[in-house]
């Protein structure tokens, strides 16, 4: 055993009789969540401590995972600890990090890229997707440069925070495979910093990625994507999120895409893809241990889920802040239907494998992966019509 394993191994054993101690005590703290770094600890219905596992899971505290974080849905056989941590903070614990997190959310594109590239094999994908997004709505420009379309972005400046996070990877795949608009052809330029920072936390080595054969500059010091847009020093911005010069209303910057949902709606009629942002992993050496955990983590995850599902059913049209959400409501099921936040692997073989093939012909991942080789061998003949 080398000399990692041992810390890794004394670290998780140390928070684990923390966990076990602190259920023990605080059985008055469950269900405090609701911003980052809240904490929630899973205990049985009766509020006191089951004698299950001790785990410690991480992620975003979501529409469809609120339930593990309120105490309403529990892991079978787990006592469970959840916090919630932005992905880049959580990207960098898994594959650099102390790596005490039992379960964890992750970005797909750099478990990816720590997989093929780094021989990462600490921990394993279960197919379970917190966030997915619809990417043509992240092209920004400035609307006095002549650009209208995808084509228009040959040769132009484009800045990004960052360049093989799994959104930057789905977006530039996206422009590729739909408008024939290839990474070379454009000028990227890597912002010093982020304006959307705060929300996902610092950016991991696996989100900051750059291949050969492009044209590639650094912006300059001190400055993020959107002081660039707003200058004029780059024509376009790639970006996850809306970058501030959006949010404030800058006169000369808006989407590329201007009915952005019209364009996503109808690129998953013709593709059937719905792209996937995260997922969750689980670590090896406690599946080794306990082959039953897999499917209980699953099944978790897909109970919080159905809660989600069922509240838009009854009154979503009343607890979401918007006037015509019950019209996107049934749109969006008309569209994809009642299920449309599928976990498993089949749903989302279309979508997985072709980030797959976008990593790989991106000059990201060393290889092109396979689903049967990243997912853990025991989740992959899971599926929510099983429980």
């Amino acid at each position: 055993m080398d000399e990692k394993t041992r810390d890794r191994e004394r670290s998780t054993a140390l928070s684990r009789r923390n966990f076990i101690k602190a259920t023990t005590l605080a059985a008055g703290v469950a269900g405090i969540a609701g911003t980052i770094g809240a904490v929630r600890l899973g205990m049985a219905k009766s509020g006191e401590p089951s004698n299950g596992l001790p785990i410690t899971m991480a992620g975003y505290n979501l529409d469809r995972t609120r339930a593990l974080f309120d105490g309403k849905v529990n892991v079978d056989g787990c006592d469970f600890q959840i916090e919630e941590q932005g992905i880049g903070d959580l990207n960098t614990h898994v594959f650099s990090g102390p790596q005490t997190l039992d379960v964890s959310e992750i970005g797909l594109h750099p478990y990816m890229l720590a997989y093929a590239n780094e021989g990462f094999r600490d921990y394993s994908l279960l197919p379970i997707y917190p966030i997915r997004v619809f990417r043509h709505k992240s092209i920004f420009i400035r609307t006095d440069r002549g650009i209208n379309r995808p084509e228009d972005l040959r040769g132009r400046k484009v800045a990004t925070p960052g360049f093989s996070s799994t959104s930057l990877t789905w977006l530039r795949g996206i422009m590729q495979h739909e408008y024939g608009l290839r990474p070379e052809e454009i000028q990227w330029y890597l912002s010093a910093k982020d304006s959307s920072a705060k929300a996902a936390g610092k950016v991991s080595k696996q989100e900051s990625m750059v291949p050969k054969g492009l044209s590639v500059s650094q912006g300059p010091e001190g400055k993020d994507e959107s002081d660039m847009l707003e200058s004029g020093e780059v024509d376009a911005l790639f970006h996850a999120a809306e970058p501030r010069a959006y949010i404030e209303g800058h006169p000369k910057v808006a989407r590329l895409f201007t009915d952005f949902r019209k364009t996503e709606r109808a690129y998953f009629k013709k593709t059937g893809i719905f792209p996937i942002m995260h997922a969750v992993v689980i670590r090896n050496t406690l599946v080794e241990q306990n082959p039953w955990l897999p499917k209980a983590v699953f099944k978790a995850y897909s109970q919080a889920k159905q809660i989600m599902y069922d509240q838009l059913k009854k009154m979503g049209w009343a607890t979401i802040s918007l006037p015509w959400a019950a019209q996107e409501i049934e749109e969006t099921r008309a569209l994809m239907g009642e299920n449309f936040w599928p976990y498993g692997i089949e749903p989302n073989r279309k979508a997985l494998e072709a980030l797959f093939q976008y990593s790989f012909e991106q000059g990201l991942c060393s290889r092109k992966l396979t689903i049967e080789e990243v997912f853990h061998p025991a989740s992959l003949e899971l599926s929510e019509n099983q429980n």
